[in-house]
């Protein structure tokens, strides 16, 4: 039972880490071959077993070759031992960067200097993250406002939140085809939207020309929103967010098993 429990664990920790990026593609690929190979086998179907057997024997290698950075970071993510801790101060955490954002949410907006500042939720952002200009910085309203003065080299394009840190600036954010978004919105915009159709991601955008402040989240543009509009928005969709998020996988991983538990003793 051990043995299992502990099999299954390293399953979802593989899946958990593999979410959200395009390793995902990789592993949708890998059991399709897998599948393939136990027909061609039950099925007597040597030339077809053969190849299949090549594919998995010499696909290790490929695999190590063209995933190294997902594999770095999943290594990088088990050293920091995010795996067995926990973080009990998430709204704190996540009020702080509230703040932050307010303090250049505000000041951008009142002189109409355009931004396009997308948060991670759950769903992965490491493909777009990989567009970026690295920074691995504290969030500050400051760095955020001096991101996107014109003219600076990294105000062109997207800075990307991942766990509470500032993870890239200038990244590229997919473009949306919808033609339900009106003309006079721009490039900003519609990569607001753009991201929120294919992600959970909280994506706000300030307006270079009106100094307007919307919002986009799964595939919703909310437009024009006062301070204390977003002020509650932002709260509504972090506190809880960063809260999971920080919360440890192992205590997540045995509350469903004593979930289960009580489930069966009921019966």
């Amino acid at each position: 039972m051990i043995d299992i429990l502990v099999i299954w664990f390293l399953i979802y920790q593989l899946m958990v880490l593999i979410r959200g990026t395009r390793a995902v593609s990789l592993f949708k690929g890998i059991v399709v071959i897998l599948v393939v190979r136990l027909i061609s086998w039950a099925m007597g179907l040597t030339t077809v077993s053969w190849v299949m057997d090549q594919i998995i024997n010499w696909g290790v290698i490929a695999i190590v070759v063209v995933f190294q950075p997902e594999i770095r970071r999943g290594l990088e993510h088990i050293g920091r031992g995010s795996i067995f801790t926990r973080n009990p101060s998430g709204n704190e955490e996540a009020e702080n960067m509230i703040k932050q954002l307010d303090q250049a949410i505000s000041y951008m907006s009142k002189r109409r200097i355009g931004a396009l500042i997308s948060i991670e939720m759950d769903t992965g952002l490491e493909e777009y993250i990989e567009t970026g200009i690295p920074m691995d910085a504290d969030i500050t309203g400051a760095l955020l406002i001096n991101t996107f003065i014109p003219n600076t080299p990294l105000h062109d394009g997207a800075v990307i939140i991942k766990n509470n840190r500032i993870a890239v600036a200038a990244a590229y954010l997919p473009l949306s085809d919808s033609k339900l978004i009106p003309k006079e919105l721009g490039t900003r915009h519609r990569a607001a939207v753009g991201i929120s159709e294919v992600t959970d991601a909280l994506t706000i955008v300030i307006s270079e020309e009106t100094g307007e402040v919307s919002f986009t989240k799964d595939n919703e543009l909310i437009r024009n929103m006062s301070r204390k509009d977003y002020l509650k928005f932002l709260r509504a969709n972090l506190y809880q967010k960063q809260s999971n998020k920080k919360q440890s996988l192992f205590e997540r991983w045995l509350g469903k098993i004593h979930w289960q538990g009580g489930k069966h003793g009921e019966r």
